[in-house]
């Protein structure tokens, strides 16, 4: 069985790889303080609760919050005897490597990601990851990562409005009925919907036209759907694009002997 470990800024996701298909995904606040034996004693009642009989005899991280690698590392060191694979790390290949500026550090999820959609969608993409920044991957006609864009999350601009803005309250983002809005709620609302919305498309289209080319655009992240509501912003959204991405990481390393 392969453990998938996906560490985000906000979110860790963990999943079993059963061979065929994932068995199940588990999510816990991302805390570098939480210990290898806290991680265990977490996913093993959780793997109980769930009747699941299984050997973890394999795993992978992909961590964008570098300072929780090491207890990552130990959890599977010394709970399931493997040495886990760490994506961006020498040791961790790549089928094709990313072609970015030189000593420029590629973020892992976003080499995740590129893997994943290239297997499922092909060449020539823009991968749009809603997380703690909304991320635009630009995926190359081989599969290679070769740049993109960050900005700043959706639920990220939130907290900064209300927490720059004394008298602004802190609302949850939702499709607002009209785009002016005749209360502070619905006017927050429709500004960070409705900006996010032309954000989307807006670097979309200076990519495509950068690029010159056709270019599908897949999306991700827990706040994809929102965004997806008869504006065909997207061609496809994958909700475990992620997790598919490691295995097949996994999968080629292995294959490479490495793993």
């Amino acid at each position: 069985m392969l453990l998938c470990i996906d560490t985000g800024n906000t979110n860790t996701v963990f999943s079993i790889w059963d061979g065929s298909k994932f068995l199940a995904h588990w999510r816990i606040r991302t805390d570098h303080r939480r210990t290898a034996d806290e991680y265990f004693v977490w996913l093993s009642t959780l793997i109980a609760v769930q009747k699941f009989d299984l050997t973890i005899n394999a795993c992978i991280i992909s961590a964008t919050a570098p300072r929780v690698v090491f207890n990552l590392r130990v959890l599977c060191n010394r709970y399931f005897d493997t040495r886990p694979l760490v994506v961006g790390k020498p040791d961790c290949m790549l089928r094709v490597p990313p072609r970015v500026d030189g000593g420029t550090t590629v973020g892992p999820d976003r080499l995740v990601n590129t893997v994943g959609a290239f297997d499922r969608h092909g060449a020539d993409l823009i991968v749009v990851d809603f997380g703690t920044a909304t991320t635009f991957d630009v995926v190359d006609g081989d599969g290679a990562y070769i740049g993109g864009v960050i900005a700043p999350g959706v639920n990220l601009s939130l907290e900064a409005l209300h927490m720059g803005a004394a008298s602004l309250p802190h609302v949850d983002v939702t499709m607002p009925a009209q785009v002016i809005g005749t209360n502070t709620v619905a006017c927050i609302q429709s500004g960070v919907f409705w900006g996010y919305v032309g954000l989307v498309e807006g670097i979309v289209r200076k990519i495509r036209a950068e690029r010159d080319r056709p270019m599908k655009v897949i999306a991700t992240g827990g706040l994809a759907p929102l965004f997806d509501q008869g504006f065909d912003l997207f061609d496809a959204i994958e909700d475990d694009l992620t997790m598919h991405g490691l295995r097949l990481i996994h999968d080629y390393n292995k294959e490479m002997g490495n793993g």
